[in-house]
């Protein structure tokens, strides 16, 4: 019997299975607490209302909207809710045999969720003061994936 060993050094690359149902339901308009509350165990509804309240909470926070738009309020939200997606997407990623590191591809669509909850995370840590919080989890974005990190604009 002939075993194969990864020459690059490093466990292969995790794939996260199919999330086309939180993708095909926020794609057609859906609230995405509805998504969330419909497929909790998935990384993609939680990173997304995560990003909106980033939106809300305003430029400190890493959002788009005004300076005094939702204050720390929104930050606390959007950390409540990436905090979800993340430990929701690290059962799923053990779940498909990851075991704490090598590569969480961005280009593999249900993969994005995850690394947009990770993103996301990273952003309300440093919103709400939680420097050491902010840096662990970009250094962890860029581990599982530089293009991650390119893609989401950090």
């Amino acid at each position: 019997m002939q075993t194969h060993e990864n020459l690059l050094g490093g466990p292969p690359p995790t794939l996260l299975p199919d999330d086309a149902v939180a993708r095909d339901a926020l794609a057609a308009g859906t609230d995405p607490a509805v998504v969330a509350a419909g497929h909790p165990a998935l990384s993609l509804p939680w990173a997304v209302l995560a990003e909106q309240a980033l939106a809300a909470a305003g430029p400190a926070a890493g959002g788009a909207g005004s300076a005094t738009a939702g204050g720390p309020g929104h930050a606390v939200q959007a950390y409540a809710y990436a905090r979800v997606g993340y430990h929701r997407g690290l059962d799923a990623l053990r779940g498909s045999g990851w075991r704490g590191h090598g590569p969480v591809p961005w280009s593999h669509r249900p993969n994005q969720g995850f690394l947009r909850a990770l993103a996301a995370l990273g952003r309300a840590a440093g919103a709400i003061g939680e420097s050491a919080e902010h840096e662990r989890c970009l250094t962890f974005l860029a581990a599982c994936d530089p293009a991650a990190a390119a893609a989401l604009g950090l």
